[in-house]
């Protein structure tokens, strides 16, 4: 069993510093004598809302393509599911993309 994962997060760059603080008070991205480790690039999304939802980018029906930032960050697999639900509690979109990659060696 692998005790850490990444976790890769797709969200809006106007919501990066909350995503970072959000992060930092989980523990996620700790490692060793450090904290707030993580890693971010510039991506483009696309997306197209369909009936009944209510986006936060975007129109229902059209497809949208809008720059994102995609966050990575590195935790313990025991915390993961606080993690998640500490950052969709901040999250802007309606269903965000958080992806959890288990990491087989990490330099840990």
């Amino acid at each position: 069993m692998t005790k850490y994962c990444k976790i890769e997060i797709f969200i809006p760059e106007s919501h990066l510093e909350i995503l970072q603080e959000t992060l930092r008070n989980c523990g996620a991205g700790h490692i060793g004598k450090y904290d707030s480790c993580m890693s971010y690039s510039r991506v483009v999304g696309t997306w197209r809302p369909l009936e009944g939802t209510h986006p936060y980018s975007g129109e229902v029906g059209k497809v949208s393509t809008e720059e994102e930032i995609k966050a990575e960050v590195t935790c313990r697999v025991s915390e993961a599911e606080r993690v998640i639900e500490a950052v969709k509690a901040i999250h802007p979109y309606e269903e965000p993309v958080i992806n959890v990659i288990a990491l087989l060696r990490t330099g840990l």
